[in-house]
């Protein structure tokens, strides 16, 4: 008979982080947690009347600690032993500026409350300027590129959100290596390779 193996499923949501633990064979769900970001709840880094929402790193690396952590306290020894993957679902575009190490700017003491160096979170709409912009440049284009992806570019996306940043923010722009989305950087940080370089890319940014 074949080895009963567990997965773990986390989904990084707007508000909380929420861990699912599942029976790879039969799909029998066996237990559910939820955590919730401790900055985010406070409202810090976030500001409505510019239509600013920012998250911090530290909210989704403790969040998702604790909600595996609490999960999996009353469960067996054999199921933990059995657990052979985590998958992950996050929000999206929700970049973030990393230095050479792949580590966010806001885990470095000198960016830890600049909103700048923080996750962009989707429904961040500071980049309203920059997305014209850029929807204006493509029509100008031999070949308009939006027209693949509804015909505009969002300020909710990739490419605006870092333009503003590097537009509006010096500091950041000049520390900045590179951009990853969340959806990259956690199986990154899970993995333990953050290098910009070499971490595995999904496809996020290409489809914002």
């Amino acid at each position: 008979m074949a080895q009963t193996s567990y997965v773990i499923g986390l989904d990084f949501g707007t508000d909380s982080v929420r861990a699912l633990l599942v029976n790879a064979l039969t799909g029998e769900e066996l237990k559910t947690h939820v955590s919730y970001y401790k900055r985010w709840a406070k409202g810090l880094y976030c500001n409505a009347s510019l239509s600013q929402f920012r998250q911090h790193p530290l909210d989704y690396l403790e969040s998702m600690e604790d909600v595996i952590t609490q999960m999996l306290k009353s469960v067996s020894k054999d199921i933990i032993d059995n657990i052979k993957g985590i998958s992950m679902a996050t929000t999206g575009s929700t970049p973030v500026a990393v230095d050479k190490a792949g580590t966010p700017l806001a885990l470095l003491p000198e960016f830890a409350d600049n909103p700048n160096a923080m996750f962009i979170l989707w429904k961040d709409h500071t980049a309203i300027k920059e997305s014209d912009d850029i929807n204006e440049l493509a029509r100008k284009s031999e070949t308009d590129f939006t027209k693949y992806s509804g015909g505009i570019y969002s300020s909710e996306w990739f490419w605006s959100k870092i333009l503003h940043v590097l537009r509006t923010d010096a500091k950041v722009a000049e520390k900045a290596f590179s951009w990853l989305e969340h959806s990259d950087w956690m199986p990154a940080v899970l993995t333990g390779n953050t290098d910009p370089l070499t971490l595995k890319r999904s496809r996020c940014s290409a489809g914002h």
